[in-house]
């Protein structure tokens, strides 16, 4: 039964009784008061607004509606003040509206909760809300979602298809992000980054009614855009007290501000010049208007429903659209075919007629895909009929379409009529729609409301009811079985009707007439649509008006699944909603053939981008009224480039399809050539709609969404982007031929001239004539193209090419999405193909990144045409990755197939054939520009006559640095020979005598050299050259290769190839094409001193290269030279310092990596050019490669260390922090630093004694100052602690008293001396022993005090195994009979000496090896090799007896040094120990560590200490640090600090300085300074386990300890070049805070989930730069998601942590999984690892259980660990209850967890139930729920 209703009279009765009451209530308000302006609330006090004084731009309007008076004012409680302009709110809000929040309640981290409560005021509209529920909560990292409604009543809500969807993904605390005021209630949104405010409603008061919503908000900027849907003059809004209603309308987009077809709470704010937005998202589908005010700030009113917002983050504009579309839904890819052009008009008259548009529009050849009708196919406008007489051929119409490749779509209006067909015949669809109750009602619930459309009386499907959807599906695919068609085009769907809401008018009652109605066209609310009052299956009308669209697009989707199953198809509605671009496109309405139309058309399609509708155009030449050609002509070149691109016009007025203006006419000729340039570019259109689907990208997109740090960009809307890379500047204004464009800071070049504009950054005035439009290509773009044809079903049979346009640095890049174009769901069934293009260094690789598709017409890139290409081509080739018995096929394309146009600089390729799907590289090799030359005179003083003395060119360059005299293309070897085999080649090379000489006489040149490429194995090979006829040096260093070579050539990485004149060898990796060696350049040269070869490089990511300390990790190619030769030379820049390391790692542009070690140990140096090219010098020796393949960078460091050793694996105390100082004054200094540490309870496992031990700094002797030394070391032994002694190598020779290690050392002949055929005498030095009985005056300088009171030294030959005997006796000695030491520390190794050569200077021999015809640029060069060393003559003895000259193995001596001396230690020790050097060679670290020398106390040396660190992680060599606090000079406070907390983090982590400067150990300062170290070393100490772990990886599997972010980011191009972060592992990030003052740091937080490790909150941000808070007692630390650390609580020292139950912590990946491994052993024993005496565990976690698995096992029961406590990060917000730990005997235990639901952190302490952890466990947590 239906509910009674009131008669006319009772109702207005009722009426007038309320009128009666209001004004009563009025005078006894005034009566009682008698103050008009006070009114008295419902609590009988008195309200008194309190009335703020803030700037006019903030005044919130408290009297939206009309009839603002004082009087009216102030009895709603607001402020009036009146002014003389009306814009600005005469009545706006007092402070003391609104709510407060009466509670605040975070559940968990991520979400806010608050109940609020109405203040006492008077209301706006009645109806107030009294009590409101506040929900917040962080959905992602980026989305922000609020909601507020009724707390007690259940309110509309729009019931999103996909935003209903979506699971949130919390990661970020909501409180960095969102802020609530109180009383009054006011929220405040800040970007977490920076803090900044971005929404702040703390303006104005919320008001929350039942049909009167309304909230503002402040914003950071004016730049504002969006909002819709509305015709909007431009782009960016204007923000002066702006109103825009908000409600779908069927109204004409004539210019004015009222609503149009669709509903668009949403708009993007660009904060400022960096580019960081958001995006403000209301999901509000009531009728709304929204107020932009100049504060700037927004008002929202809404008139039902809730307030449900979100905010959306982005570090870009289109970073916030992504967002925004992630939220909605992203939008469907349409078919091909509807990218092409289309032709449409409202009442052609017939079918006939129809057909004579076609044959015209065919006969002319334009480009022309898709033909529509309108509503005049129909039967009397019926729906699912057709005209039988008109139209009687309409169900072979598309058939007709068909035979030429063209598509035929029809429109379908939602509104069905009641009527009969003609002859009084049944209507079936209404009648089904009858029988299915599918129509919208009126308020009963029963009657469907009747309206008139275009048919006449009709009823409105209801598509929120499943019954409609059934319904309206059944009949489209009954229609569809009648009338064949392609696609479907529905549009009155706001929903329109031609009558006020129905035949029947509407009640008065507050849905149809609302106390307050927003600013809506005509100004009420059922103004051509339906009462609002009607009923829908979703709701009352009122609320779900504007999702009728929304609505019926959804059920339209499932009709045209039902109808065309697996085929795409196209929908196309005319009324949207968010989301709606998911299924449909839109078009901008029925707009008018007039110039403000054609111009307005650009913003409504960029905003259309914005709200996720890429698929968008309006309708070409305009729809009402009759069209200009010349309008008509200018409309068809910029709508060409419409994603939608359709020519409609209206009823009644002439045709304006481009052939009706005549064959040959300009508008024809023009239209077809920018429709050609439209189909030669729909493989670059549909690409960007392939992105937009996957990604979320615009395709049509603002200028300022790519140039946004440019603010002359922020309002440009008469020109618009095709993705990134294509500008296209329309005529807008007629009679016109010059066009003011802005022309964005990027090298743009013309599309059809393909000339590079001159003008950048600037408004130009670009001259456009009646048949052209701007188009311009941005540098850096790949466009992939197709031959175009009149339709897509042709061109798509049609050769692609590419379009490349280089950029500033003569790159560029793009991708190809290309599947059968019809399909629906390509991307997800991966049916498609998917190409990636690069240009760098003139390669264009095209990668295939998919290939899931092949397509039926066997499509190939038949051109390529590169623009900026600045000379012409010495040749161009094709490598066909994959292809070919070895993997790659490279051919040469052919003279006829290079065209170079060289005033345009343009590079045409042609007849290429490359097939679609495959992977190629397409190479040219330009002619010797400034860039490609190869230094022929590196000395300095070059000039032209020299230069051309060595046969080579000269050119003067304006770029820094490059080379004036450079070699011809020719100059180098040649092939002579050459003998292949499986396993490698063998060749013989001559050189090039056409050059008579290398230009250094006194090293004559070698014409005949042999090469040897050996294939060792599948991912290493090497390349030797060498003279054949002379034996000369080679490296005795010995490498492990394997015994068998790889033959088997599928096996292998790479591919080698020869280049014979001038001879070069190249290495191709096999998977991707790209060179990775390529020495085929000029300039190879082989002479008896001096060895160059140059290669070009895959990228200009190079890393390594050593000993030097580098600025940045990566190399700067700006022609920079390093030279290499061992030195004692404390860190500068390019001083050549203590080792030797010709070992780099470099990156390719596929993210792959390689390695390459030159084994050579002379004086050499490298030199880095933007080729990029690589150029190594040498003085001597040969050149022997080896190159390892990765292909990740840890790999790259696996396989080297494979080859040059595994690194030694530390003991386990070494691992502790370490004390050392130059200047101990005697051992009570020692001893009384020892007992402060303790005191100060600071961890620390290591004490050193450097040089002052030593009287007189003789090596093995004491000095008297500390006798009790050996006791104080044995205490400290006794109490956990370790003691390290310093050794030189050189040897006092002037001794008066017996001075074994000399007498036993000449005895013996370990000393190196002179060569004999010279003289017997050792070559004397000079270095710290002091003469005997000699007192030194330190008064005097340096060189004065060497020549008085250094003693002669010898040096001992290291490299003759007599030597290493005689070092361990001297050792033994020492241990045994003066103190006991654990590690030894081994310095000066290089080897060092005070005096130049030898005592005297005077070097005996050949002058030539002090000062070589090339000398590297090393430190004081000029002074020879000798300088601060030995002589280079004199002579040494390898192994097997072949002497050697100190030239050649000079830069081995600390590598020669390093084994006798661990050798030594592990002998009288018997304890594996530590030893650090200070001169190393590739293979040094599998004996020891090394530390980064006698660095500097200044703030650089922080961040230079972590490019050290990794480079030495590169060299194989783990175990490293600098001296924390810096050795040379005195250390500030906050610097020293600041380095205590890096330094905590070396590997090698030791505080040491220098004589002569203050003190710097953690206790020397002041108490925080104590407990700020201590803090950190604590930290270091509990995660020694892992530390350890590391340690063994590097030593069995040649991983890295310290890790820059690339290996394990290598996809992440920004960690390439990150190097104030290092990771420890794969699992701890570092960030330390590296500058004076600093109290943030700018980390990079790389793609995974992270957890602060103070605070074991996942921190919600991955892939970008974070400022983090970096006090001055805190290090950042971040552990990573998916990984398990070990650790152990923290002792003074690892003697007592060890003894400690092992901890572990678990960090849950956003899978909830993690993974680790655990290894120990007794922490010092000899070969451990190789003896099988540790335990190895592996740990893994999943699906809320940790198990653990045995790896090996054979401990000492008194090394075992027992499991202690449990630490789960991103254990989740639902309480954990039970916590289970079961044994390896079955046995189960309940363990008590503690479970921090903000933290997310769950704590099991297992400590008291002594589980063995050699033994595997397995703990299960479970929930309550």
């Amino acid at each position: 039964m239906g509910k009674s209703r009131f008669s006319g009279l009772e109702v207005t009765l009722i009426v007038m009784f309320a009128l009666m009451s209001v004004a009563a209530i009025t005078f006894i308000v005034l009566f009682a008061t008698g103050e008009p302006g006070i009114i008295k609330d419902e609590t009988t006090l008195p309200f008194v607004p309190q009335c703020p004084n803030i700037p006019l731009a903030e005044r919130v309007d408290c009297f939206p509606d009309a009839g603002a008076s004082k009087r009216t004012c102030e009895q709603r409680g607001c402020c009036w003040g009146p002014l003389d302009e009306r814009n600005v709110p005469w009545c706006f809000f007092s402070t003391n509206h609104g709510y407060t929040a009466e509670s605040v309640e975070q559940p968990n981290p991520y979400v806010m909760k608050a109940q609020l409560k109405r203040m006492a005021s008077p209301s706006l509209f009645g109806d107030d809300i009294q009590e409101l529920a506040f929900h917040a909560e962080m959905q992602s990292n980026n989305r922000l979602r609020f909601k507020i409604n009724d707390a007690h009543r259940q309110r509309f809500e729009v019931p999103h298809e996909h935003v209903g969807s979506l699971k949130s993904d919390p990661s970020s605390p909501i409180g960095n992000t969102l802020e609530i005021s109180q009383k009054p209630f006011g929220l405040t949104v800040r970007r977490k980054e920076n803090k900044k405010v971005l929404f702040d409603t703390t303006m104005a008061p919320l008001v929350f009614a039942d049909q009167y919503l309304q909230l503002s908000a402040k914003l950071p900027s004016h730049n504002v855009y969006g909002l819709g849907e509305h015709v909007h003059r431009q782009y960016r809004h204007d923000m002066n007290w702006k109103t825009w209603p908000i409600f779908t309308r069927d109204a004409f987009p004539n210019g004015g501000m009222h609503n149009l077809y669709g509903h668009y709470p949403f708009f993007l704010c660009l904060e400022d010049e960096s580019g960081k937005s958001f995006g403000v998202f209301l999901m509000n589908s009531n009728a709304m208007e929204v107020t932009l005010q100049p504060a700037p700030a927004v008002t929202y009113r809404t008139i039902g429903g809730v307030l449900d917002f979100y905010i959306l983050f982005g570090d870009t504009p289109e970073q916030v659209v992504m967002e925004f579309l992630e939220l909605i839904g992203r939008p469907v890819i349409p078919p091909y075919w509807s990218l092409g052009f289309q032709l449409s008009r409202w009442d052609y008259g017939s079918l006939s007629e129809v057909k004579t548009t076609v044959e015209r529009n065919r006969a002319v050849s334009l480009p022309y895909d898709i033909q529509y009708t309108d509503i005049d196919y129909m039967e009397d406008k019926k729906d699912f009929t057709y005209d039988n007489v008109k139209f009687s051929e309409l169900p072979q119409f598309a058939d007709y379409l068909h035979e030429k490749g063209q598509r035929y779509i029809l429109i379908l209006d939602p509104a069905v009529a009641t009527s009969k067909r003609v002859g009084n015949a049944a209507y079936d669809s209404y009648d089904r729609g009858n029988e299915k109750n599918a129509w919208v009602t009126e308020t009963d619930g029963k009657t469907p409301l009747l309206g008139e459309v275009w048919p006449g009386e009709t009823v409105f499907p209801d598509y929120t009811s499943q019954s409609c959807i059934d319904w309206w599906v059944d009949e489209y695919e009954r229609f569809s079985r009648e009338i064949k068609h392609d696609a479907l085009w529905i549009d009155m769907n706001e929903v329109a009707n031609f009558k006020k809401g129905s035949n029947k008018g509407c009640a008065d009652n507050k849905l149809n007439y609302p106390p307050y109605t927003p600013k809506i066209l005509d100004e009420v609310m059922y103004s051509k649509t339906l009462c609002m009052d009607a009923k829908q299956a979703w709701g009352n009308h009122y609320d779900v008006h504007s999702l009728y669209g929304y609505s019926m697009v959804l059920a339209t989707e499932k009709a045209l699944q039902r109808a065309f199953g697996g085929n795409r198809t196209l929908m196309l509605t005319r009324s949207s909603f968010p989301g709606v671009g998911k299924y449909s496109g839109h078009w901008l309405g029925d707009n008018a053939a007039n110039w403000n139309d054609i111009k307005w058309a650009i913003p409504g399609m960029l905003e259309f981008g914005l709200f996720g509708v890429p698929y968008i155009g309006a309708d070409i030449c305009g729809f009402f009224d009759d069209s200009s050609e010349e309008l008509c002509r200018r409309w068809m070149q910029v709508g060409a480039f419409y994603p939608f691109s359709r020519n409609h016009n209206a009823q009644g007025y002439k045709p304006q399809d481009p052939a009706s203006f005549g064959s040959g006419s300009m508008l024809v000729e023009s239209s077809k050539h920018y429709l050609r340039i439209r189909y030669t570019l729909l493989p670059y259109l549909y690409t960007l709609f392939y992105k937009a689907h996957t990604t979320g990208e615009t395709v049509v997109r603002p200028v300022m969404h790519e140039f946004y740090a440019d603010s002359a960009t922020w309002t440009v809307d008469r020109q618009f982007l095709w993705g990134k890379h294509l500008l296209i500047t329309p005529v807008l204004d007629p009679g016109v031929d010059m066009v003011r464009a802005y022309v964005p800071d990027a090298v743009w070049y013309d599309y059809e001239t393909m000339e590079r504009l001159a003008d950048r950054k600037m408004h130009v005035d670009m001259h456009l004539p009646a048949d052209k439009l701007g188009l311009h290509i941005r540098g850096g773009a790949v466009l992939p193209t197709q031959e175009p044809d009149v339709t897509t079903t042709y061109s798509r049979r049609n050769p692609m090419g590419l379009i490349v346009a280089l950029d500033d640095n003569s790159k560029a890049a793009g991708e190809l999405f290309w599947d059968d174009g019809d399909s629906r769901e390509t991307v997800k069934t991966g049916n498609h193909i998917h190409h990636t293009f690069s240009i760098v260094y003139g390669v264009l690789t095209m990668q295939v990144a998919h290939a899931g598709y092949k397509d039926p017409n066997n499509l190939k890139f038949e051109n390529v045409t590169i623009l900026g290409v600045p000379t012409a081509p010495l040749s161009v080739s094709v490598t066909h990755v994959g292809a070919g018995r070895k993997g790659n096929t490279t051919t040469a394309v052919p003279n006829s197939g290079i065209q170079y146009d060289g005033a345009k600089e343009v590079l045409f390729l042609s007849g290429l054939s490359l097939t679609l799907g495959e992977t190629y590289l397409v190479q040219w090799e330009l002619e010797a520009q400034e860039k490609q030359r190869f230094d022929c005179h590196p000395e300095e003083d070059a000039d032209e006559a020299k230069c051309k003395a060595r046969g080579c060119l000269w050119a003067p360059s304006t770029i820094e640095r490059a080379p004036w005299c450079f070699y011809p293309k020719d100059y180098g070897y040649t092939v002579t020979a050459r003998k292949e085999s499986n396993s490698g080649m063998t060749v013989d090379i001559t050189r090039n005598k056409k050059y008579l000489s290398s230009g250094r006489p006194q090293s004559p040149d070698i014409d005949t050299l042999r090469v040897e490429i050996r294939y060792h194995s599948g991912d290493m090979l090497q390349f030797k050259i060498w003279d054949p006829a002379t034996d000369r040096y080679e490296v005795p260093v010995p490498l492990s290769v394997p015994a068998v070579p790889e033959t088997d050539e599928s096996k292998r990485l790479y591919q080698v190839l020869l280049t014979d004149n001038p001879f070069g060898i190249q290495v191709v990796r096999k998977s991707t094409g790209t060179k990775i060696w390529d020495s085929s350049v000029p300039g190879f040269t082989f002479s008896d001193m001096f060895i160059q070869v140059s290669t070009r490089l895959a990228s200009e990511f190079v890393y390594g290269f050593g000993e030097t300390e580098h600025p940045t990790y990566k190399h700067n190619f700006d022609y920079h030279t390093w030279g290499m030769f061992s030195k004692d030379q404390p860190p500068g820049y390019k001083m050549n310092c203590y080792g030797v390391h010709p070992f780099y790692m470099g990156l390719e542009t596929t993210s792959d990596a390689h390695g390459v070690l030159l084994l050579n140990s002379n004086a050499m140096d490298v030199t880095f050019q933007p080729t990029p090219a690589l150029t190594y010098r040498t003085v001597g020796g040969i050149l022997d490669f080896y190159m390892v393949l990765g292909p990740t960078p840890e790999m790259v460091v696996q396989e080297y260390t494979a080859l040059i050793g595994r690194p030694v694996l530390p003991a386990y105390w070494s691992l502790g922090f370490q004390l050392c100082r130059y200047g101990y004054a005697n051992d009570k200094e020692i001893g009384d630093l020892y007992r402060d540490m303790r005191a100060a309870g600071i961890p620390y496992d290591v004490q050193y004694a450097d040089i002052d031990y030593m009287d007189r700094q003789l090596d093995f002797i004491l000095d008297p100052e500390f006798k009790n030394l050996p006791t104080l070391v044995d205490h400290m032994r006794g109490e956990g602690m370790r003691f390290i002694f310093i050794l030189d190598p050189a040897i006092s020779g002037n001794e008066t008293v017996y001075y074994p290690a000399f007498v036993r050392g000449k005895e013996a002949d370990v000393f190196i001396k002179w060569p004999k055929n010279i003289s017997d005498e050792i070559v004397w030095g000079k270095v710290w022993p002091d003469y005997p009985n000699i007192t030194v005056n330190e008064s005097l300088d340096w060189h004065t005090q060497v020549e008085y009171y250094r003693a002669y030294t010898a040096f001992p030959d290291f490299l003759r195994t007599e030597t290493a005997e005689w070092w361990l006796q001297e050792i033994k000695d020492f241990y045994e009979k003066t103190m006991k030491f654990d590690g030894l520390w081994i310095d000066m190794n290089e080897p060092a000496s005070f005096v130049h050569g030898t005592v005297g200077q005077m070097c005996l021999g050949d002058p030539l090896l002090e000062n070589p015809p090339y000398m590297p640029p090393l430190e004081s060069k000029h002074l020879g090799l000798n300088h601060k060393t030995l002589c280079m003559n004199s002579e040494q003895t390898l192994s097997d007896g072949k002497k050697v000259r100190h030239y050649d193995v000079h830069n081995l001596y600390g590598w020669s040094h390093t084994k006798p001396t661990y050798d030594a230690l592990l002998n009288v020790t018997g304890k594996r120990g530590i030893v650090v050097t200070r001169s190393t060679y590739p293979s040094s670290g599998k004996w020891s560590g090394h530390w980064l020398g006698d660095n500097n106390a200044s703030w650089d040396q922080l961040y230079k200490s972590i490019i050290g660190m990794m480079e030495f992680s590169l060299f194989g060599i783990p175990y490293t640090g600098a001296d924390i606090c810096g050795f040379f000079s005195t250390a500030e406070y906050e610097m020293c600090l600041r380095w205590m907390q890096l330094g905590a983090f070396y590997p090698y982590s030791r505080n040491h300085n220098g004589k002569g400067s203050p003190r710097q150990d953690p206790v020397a300062w002041n108490t925080t300074f104590a407990e700020t170290s201590r803090d950190v070393l604590n930290i270091r100490y509990t995660l020694l386990p892992y530390l350890y772990t590391l340690m063994y990886e590097a030593h069995t599997k040649g991983s890295t300890v310290v890790r820059p972010l690339l290996h394990e980011f290598v996809n992440d191009t920004t960690t390439w070049s990150i190097y104030k972060q290092f990771l420890w592992g794969p699992a701890l990030l570092i960030t330390p805070a590296l500058d004076p003052g600093a109290r943030h740091v700018d980390g990079y937080v790389p793609n995974a989930r992270w957890y602060d490790f103070h605070t074991a909150k996942n921190v919600g941000v991955r892939g970008q730069v974070v400022s983090m808070p970096a006090p001055m007692d805190h290090i950042n630390l971040h552990i990573r998601g998916g990984h398990i650390l070990p650790w152990q609580k923290a002792e003074n020292n690892t003697h007592y942590s060890r003894m400690n139950p092992l901890g572990l912590i678990v960090a849950l990946s956003d899978s909830g999984t993690a993974r680790g491994s655990f290894f120990w052993d007794d922490g010092e024993g000899i070969d451990t690892v190789e003896r099988d005496q540790y335990l190895q565990m592996s740990f893994v976690a999943e699906s809320d259980n940790l198990t653990s698995q045995v790896v090996h096992s054979a401990l000492a029961p008194t090394d075992r660990l027992i499991l202690g406590v449990v630490k789960v990060w991103g254990a989740g917000r639902v309480k954990i209850t039970t916590v289970t730990l079961t044994d390896a005997k079955g046995t189960a235990r309940q363990l008590t967890p503690q479970h921090n639901l903000d933290t997310e952190e769950l704590i099991i302490d297992a400590s008291s139930e002594s589980v063995r952890l050699d033994q595997s466990f397995t703990i299960k947590w479970t929930t309550g729920v």
